[in-house]
């Protein structure tokens, strides 16, 4: 699935493109994704101006003259093209593989100018969804999530707090969306290594009896960061044929310190360790069982 940083690249790819520009009409090529598509879908964005393209964890959010906000979300295997302009490909980069499949172009919208923005989705898992901007932040799908990792309101103090009664594992503990905005499996496990903090280790433990962060907590804010940050910087993460808007391949997959990495040694300096995977909540977590505790 499209994590935070895949979910930036494809705002930032699409900004030249749609935001500022007006949505002539839309096409409707199915009735749903992952759920049914807004009644009057096609007639409700004929005519509109995006004025703004932002993001929420891992929703793009469109706002739409007229105080109204398009949700999208990419679900599993959701992207979006670009035809038509100067500016072609499909923004955003990705891990695993996206199709370009005409049958799968579910939304295409037209723009003033002759430019297309293509909604592709084989699995159906995305969505896209019309809400009142006065609405939106206690929308059922954004009204609980979490500070935004990036964000001023996520740091050692809060992540201590929000983790200190919480004896699940400190991995599902970072995945939940409550408790911050938009990490996913892969950044989870390449943030928790370059904490030096297993993922197995007890949630609880970054924190003192009194809910103050540790050195553990520091550490972990810093490298979650550090990795989310860099991942954008690199594109996302994306295979050899998946490219951002401009043609550019996404590398950051090519800086996994331990993800999907099972058996070669821990790129820690000094570590003799090697790469594990175990199975947590069903994911898989890649880590090193030696410089991890």
């Amino acid at each position: 699935m499209p994590e935070l940083p895949e979910v930036e690249t494809v705002r930032r790819g699409l900004i030249p493109v749609l935001q500022g520009a007006v949505i002539e009409s839309a096409e409707a090529r199915r009735p749903d994704l992952r759920w049914p598509l807004p009644e009057n879908f096609a007639a409700r964005l004929a005519g509109r101006r995006v004025e703004a393209l932002g993001r929420r964890a891992k929703y793009l959010l469109a706002d739409l003259s007229g105080g109204e906000v398009m949700i999208m979300h990419l679900g599993m295997s959701g992207s979006i093209r670009i035809d038509g302009t100067t500016i072609k490909g499909r923004p955003g980069v990705f891990h695993h593989p996206r199709s370009e499949s005409g049958p799968h172009d579910h939304v295409v919208l037209h723009l003033a100018g002759g430019a297309t923005v293509t909604f592709n989705d084989p699995r159906r898992f995305g969505a896209i969804l019309i809400v009142p901007y006065d609405g939106l932040h206690n929308h059922p799908l954004l009204q609980n999530l979490g500070p935004e990792p990036l964000g001023n309101a996520f740091n050692a103090a809060y992540l201590a707090q929000a983790c200190a009664r919480r004896h699940t594992c400190l991995k599902s503990a970072l995945l939940d969306q409550k408790l911050v905005a938009g990490l996913g499996n892969i950044y989870v496990c390449e943030a928790l290594h370059r904490a030096g903090l297993s993922p197995r280790r007890g949630a609880h433990t970054i924190a003192t009896r009194e809910g103050a962060p540790t050195r553990r907590a520091e550490r972990l804010v810093v490298a979650i960061r550090d990795v989310l940050r860099e991942a954008i910087q690199a594109g996302g993460s994306s295979l050899k044929d998946h490219r951002q808007v401009d043609g550019q391949l996404g590398y950051f997959q090519h800086a996994f310190r331990v993800y999907d990495r099972e058996g070669e040694r821990c790129p820690t300096l000094h570590c003799k360790g090697t790469i594990q995977r175990i199975v947590q909540g069903g994911r898989s977590t890649f880590f090193c069982p030696v410089c991890q505790r």
